[in-house]
């Protein structure tokens, strides 16, 4: 009897380095019953599991709606050339992971064909604003896997093919503080501060200089303060390093968000997924968002909910502060870092809130597509 496993061949698109985690753990799973052949673009992790790019992933690394549209004709290149591949190779499964408004286009051209079974993973937030979308969700997508127990209820009452997958951090702990402290020679004497300014350039260019001035006047008030920066990456690191005046007593190091967290008060975190790592950790994550005031009118004009924190978002009302464009502000962000309360219960919610499907229930939902 003939025991090797049956292939298939996946295209992956993922432009974020959360994606990366979450589409690398899919593909891991898939290869327990099949064997893999990736193609398309993807970060570290889903490298490591096979996948030879065809271009930087960071290529993909826009955000908002004024930095795609001055990009459109980039993006609409790479686009084309995901496709032509994925038509090439007649793959079996497309993985758009996150980028929803980018990988609709391909999600389209894939359902034209035929072929191909469409999945989404990390739904667009349709259930906040620009709602439109479900139309070309039903038209082009198979299968959307939902962080969320609240974005799977919605797909459910549209009558739309979900499964909640469940969220990473469901399994997220905070690391042994003795160890944290030794790897990095931190002083136990201090108190600490997590800044997570985010992973995309245009986040950093947005918030971190706020967060810097932040960081003068509360260190000025502090004197017993250290700020953790963590960087997802070398190439931010020197970014972020870039805007930091020599003075101040920062501690800036690539991989550490989990490490600096598990040592921090409280945190300062662009909104996105770091301000969820930082509530399942126990760390009071003051949340802030700026974008340029253009992206911001429009945005702003299209929201359907009073929260975009997502630990706010999953608890259903406003646990943490939200500072947003003219309240991201250093005075605003200092006053929030004195209203900080206790982390333990709410930690132990959120958790409870991100466990999901099974490995095998959903890889079982992907393969009966």
């Amino acid at each position: 009897m003939n025991s090797q496993k049956p292939i298939i061949k996946v295209g992956v698109v993922c432009g974020e380095h959360s994606g990366d985690r979450l589409g690398a753990k899919i593909i891991s799973s898939l290869k327990n019953t099949h064997k893999v052949e990736l193609f398309g673009v993807g970060g570290p992790k889903i490298i490591n599991e096979g996948l030879n790019p065809i271009f930087n992933f960071e290529k993909l690394h826009v955000m908002g709606l004024i930095e795609p549209l001055l990009n459109f004709r980039e993006l609409k290149h790479l686009r084309r050339k995901i496709i032509n591949l994925f038509l090439t190779e007649e793959i079996d499964y497309f993985f758009g992971i996150d980028s929803p408004d980018f990988n609709i286009g391909i999600h389209k051209a894939l359902k034209n064909i035929g072929k191909t079974k469409n999945i989404q993973v990390v739904s667009p937030s349709v259930w906040g604003w620009r709602e439109g979308r479900i139309k070309h969700i039903k038209k082009y997508i198979d299968l959307t896997m939902c962080l969320f127990d609240f974005e799977d209820n919605f797909y459910k009452k549209k009558k739309l093919p979900s499964i909640h997958i469940g969220h990473p951090f469901c399994d997220l702990y905070t690391s042994n503080k003795e160890k944290v402290f030794q790897k990095y020679s931190l002083d136990l004497q201090n108190q600490f501060v997590s800044i997570l300014p985010g992973s995309r350039k245009s986040e950093i260019r947005d918030l971190l200089p706020t967060y810097i001035d932040f960081i003068k006047i509360h260190s000025k008030e502090n004197e017993n303060y250290k700020y953790l920066i963590p960087a997802s990456d070398q190439e931010i690191l020197e970014l972020i390093a870039s805007y930091i005046p020599p003075s101040l007593p920062i501690r800036l190091e690539t991989e550490s968000a989990k490490d600096f967290l598990s040592i921090s008060k409280f945190s300062i975190v662009t909104s996105g997924t770091a301000t969820l790592e930082s509530a399942i950790l126990g760390v009071f994550p003051i949340i802030c968002y700026k974008t340029n005031p253009i992206n911001y009118f429009i945005i702003s004009r299209m929201l359907k909910v009073d929260n975009i924190g997502l630990p706010n978002l999953l608890l259903g009302g406003r646990k943490f502060p939200e500072l947003i464009q003219r309240n991201c502000n250093p005075i605003s962000i200092n006053a929030a870092s004195k209203e900080i309360q206790d982390m333990q219960s709410v930690s132990a919610q959120l958790r409870e809130l991100l466990i999901g499907k099974t490995e095998e229930e959903y890889i079982n939902a992907i393969l009966k597509l």
